[in-house]
């Protein structure tokens, strides 16, 4: 069976070619894919999405041996290969992205800001000694994978494809070196909202996510899981989330568990700068980009724990919220600290309001993307 997909040769089976990361990826090559004989579309409650309700039918692959990354592959989603001796079960060596795929007005698929990801997904993927994959391979992925599982894009308000690439040590020994193979994977998940309300968040102020020199700035899958006992915490306490602050003596904010935060005081949104201990956010940097073009004033500066609780108290915290692809944007109604519980407006017309509608606007296409942020897909 054959059939074809602007661009894409779908076959059953071909031969993959090998390139390495300096080789650029020709997308007119065939590409292995395998369908699916049972779909588990019909599984799905579209009309009640979570966040990450289910994953979809197929996956892509793509794996590196020998110096070099092969042509890639979709297969039905299953197992991996792996036995017990998986590199990056024992020594962490894996990363990953976040990003969405939405249906456009006039019912395409677009996905938001797909080359960035990649180029973030190169830096962590250095950080943690693992090769550069080639951004046309990963684009193509995504595009392939998206077309061959389109129906699982929703088509509701405020739901999206959520799409999880990653790349981990995949060879089998237990040396406590870098792996010498990798794999290169996307899922994907038909999601609504993260957080359909406005979060209380805890300052932590005992446990640390990152440190000078390490690898805060990756999305490195351990700094996620190094998060959760601190969570599970807050959330014991009557909080969504947690308010991370630095290292050295917890003075300073610098993210909001799985977002980057901003806080608006005095008419001015501010933002921790970025560091080695914080992730660039993409939405973050699509947030600062248009409020600056709206003419807000923007900083990006180190934040006081104790500059926001006094803004708090005199009344000139205007509001704070989360910024990142899962809850794009999620406001603060309240930040507890040593006891005492902070309380923040949501105004229904203050910057969160109009970020989100604006991102929305231009991520569903219904408005004009003059940054080219949006990626079409072929279908």
């Amino acid at each position: 069976m054959e059939r074809i997909i602007k661009g894409f040769t779908l076959q059953k089976y071909v031969p993959l070619r090998r390139f390495g990361a300096d080789v650029k990826h020709n997308p007119l090559l065939p590409m292995k894919i395998i369908r699916t004989t049972q779909s588990r579309l019909s599984q799905v409650d579209f009309a009640n999405l979570g966040f990450g309700s289910g994953l979809a039918d197929h996956a892509f692959y793509a794996e590196f041996a020998d110096g070099s990354w092969d042509e890639g592959r979709i297969e039905p989603y299953g197992p991996l290969k792996q036995g017990l001796a998986l590199h990056a079960l024992h020594y962490g060596q894996a990363v990953f992205e976040g990003q969405k795929a939405y249906r456009q007005a006039d019912g395409g698929i677009a996905i938001f800001r797909p080359l960035d990801n990649a180029k973030r997904l190169n830096r962590s993927g250095e950080r943690m000694m693992i090769p550069a994959l080639p951004e046309r391979l990963f684009i193509d992925g995504l595009d392939a994978l998206i077309a061959v599982d389109q129906e699982w894009v929703p088509r509701g308000a405020n739901q999206s494809l959520y799409l999880r690439p990653f790349l981990f040590g995949s060879s089998e020994f237990i040396t406590a070196r870098p792996s010498e193979e990798y794999t290169f994977g996307i899922v994907t998940s038909p999601s609504g909202e993260l957080y359909t309300k406005p979060v209380r968040v805890k300052v932590e102020r005992h446990f640390t996510r990152a440190t000078s020199g390490g690898v805060g700035f990756a999305k490195a899958a351990g700094n996620y899981g190094g998060a959760f006992l601190a969570t599970r915490e807050a959330v014991q306490q009557g909080y969504q989330q947690v308010l991370w602050t630095d290292h050295h003596n917890h003075d300073y904010f610098e993210e909001a568990g799985t977002m980057n935060v901003a806080f608006v005081v005095r008419e001015t949104l501010i933002t921790p700068a970025l560091s080695d201990r914080i992730l660039a956010g993409l939405t973050r940097d699509s947030i600062l980009t248009l409020c600056r073009e709206w003419g807000i004033a923007v900083e990006e500066r180190p934040i006081a724990v104790a500059e926001i609780v006094d803004a708090a108290k005199a009344g000139e915290l205007n509001e704070a919220f989360g910024m990142g692809t899962a809850a794009v944007v999620s406001p603060i109604e309240a930040f507890g600290m040593d006891d005492e519980l902070h309380q923040v407006p949501v105004p229904e017309d203050g910057i969160a309001v109009r970020v989100r509608a604006a991102l929305a606007d231009i991520r569903y296409g219904r408005a004009e993307d003059r940054h080219g942020w949006m990626h079409r897909v072929a279908l």
